[in-house]
């Protein structure tokens, strides 16, 4: 595949902490939306060892998507399919693999705890996306088997098979709240179970692509939101409770345009560890404002987050009897209410990308759009298998 950014060499910067981050030297101007506009990026920093150049991209011919049938890998398998890649999904819940029987995929019985399995589903890939894990807000012994354990056996069935790129989907809550937009600098510094797994895992991951020729790309996603999200769902009844006051600025990014950053850091054969979001953090009152003007009805109701922590932690020891993921935990509560602003076109201009829904104000109408087009069940709201 062609450079998809004429022009810019890339070049990896490492300190001496171990983070990495992205330095573009200047090149011709590079085209977008019909306006030129030069690049020039530096980032200096002390006591650096330069990494030489990326190698050119290669196409992706033998995909494998984990996560496949949740909310984000669905958008980014029905992406890959529709040019006529066939990626593979790995699908733990054989009723689920029905969600994917129209998108021209082949499905592969597996589990992230099984590492036979994953092996088997390995042979002859190129390219893999990881997306799947117990992707709640819960305690740490209840995520870390599949966020850490898994992704660690994930990656070394990738490493064996000899898997050339490795695209991670993490979170921005490996951060603790934060006053000043988040940038590639920001410490990684998580308050809650699932967070602390993600940045353990991304750890991991890191240590083994060391070790290889693997290009491993790591995207911290924000709120990722779409007609398929859990929140919508709420949304079509009318209502949507929350805890706190909402008034904390988060950062949010549209389903589609998330697939799309997912699929170009594996094209571009990108490395390192960047957090990513639209152009405009919103807080959780203006987002519901925004459903709000296109669907009146709408009603956002929001418990104090000492009352929400209450409650969460009293039914914590009867959630925790079963083995259904909940969304009802004092982590989601405290997640909930962080500050997680990420900077404006971090990591966008790196991959040369321009996301399709800049902010909410145009990813809202079209999710709600979406909304009245299907029936869908998220994988926390579906019991079958």
């Amino acid at each position: 595949m062609a450079n998809d950014c004429p022009g810019v060499e890339r070049h990896l910067v490492q300190c001496l902490d171990g983070r990495h981050y992205q330095r573009r030297r200047p090149g011709r101007e590079v085209e977008r939306n019909g306006k030129g506009r030069a690049e020039y990026r530096f980032f200096w920093l002390a006591a650096t060892a330069l990494v030489p150049s990326l190698p050119a991209p290669q196409a992706m011919k033998n995909i494998l998507v984990t996560g496949a049938t949740g909310f984000i890998g669905f958008e980014l398998t029905r992406r890959l399919a529709e040019r006529g890649l066939r990626p593979k999904a790995l699908v733990r819940r054989p009723l689920r693999g029905a969600l994917l029987a129209r998108l021209g995929v082949d499905i592969v019985q597996g589990d992230l705890e099984s590492p036979e399995s994953l092996v088997r589903a390995m042979a002859g890939v190129d390219t893999v996306f990881h997306l799947a894990a117990r992707a709640v807000f819960e305690e740490y012994d209840r995520v870390r088997p599949t966020i850490v354990g898994g992704s660690l056996a994930l990656m070394k069935a990738a490493r064996d098979a000899g898997v050339e790129r490795f695209v991670y989907a993490s979170s921005l809550l490996v951060y603790e709240s934060q006053t000043e937009p988040i940038d590639e600098r920001t410490e990684a510094k998580p308050t809650g179970g699932y967070g602390r797994a993600k940045v353990e895992a991304e750890a991991a991951l890191r240590t083994i692509a060391a070790e290889s020729d693997m290009a491993l790309g790591i995207v911290r996603l924000p709120h990722v939101y779409g007609a398929r999200d859990l929140m919508f769902d709420q949304v079509k009844s009318g209502r949507v409770y929350h805890p706190g006051l909402g008034k904390n600025h988060f950062s949010h990014l549209h389903v589609e345009d998330a697939a799309r950053v997912l699929i170009r850091v594996a094209e571009a054969g990108w490395t390192g560890v960047f957090p990513v979001a639209d152009d405009l953090p919103a807080t959780w009152l203006e987002f519901f404002a925004e459903i709000q003007k296109y669907y009146p009805r709408f009603r956002e109701l929001g418990f104090p987050k000492w009352l929400a922590l209450l409650g969460t932690y009293l039914i914590t020891p009867i959630r925790r009897l079963s083995p259904h993921p909940s969304v009802y935990t004092p982590g989601a509560v405290h997640g909930w209410n962080l500050n997680l602003p990420v900077k404006r076109r971090l990591l966008w201009d790196a991959l040369d990308l321009e996301p399709s829904y800049p902010t909410i104000r145009e990813g809202i109408p079209a999710v709600l759009d979406e909304c009245v087009s299907f029936q869908w069940i998220h994988p926390l709201a579906d019991r079958m298998g």
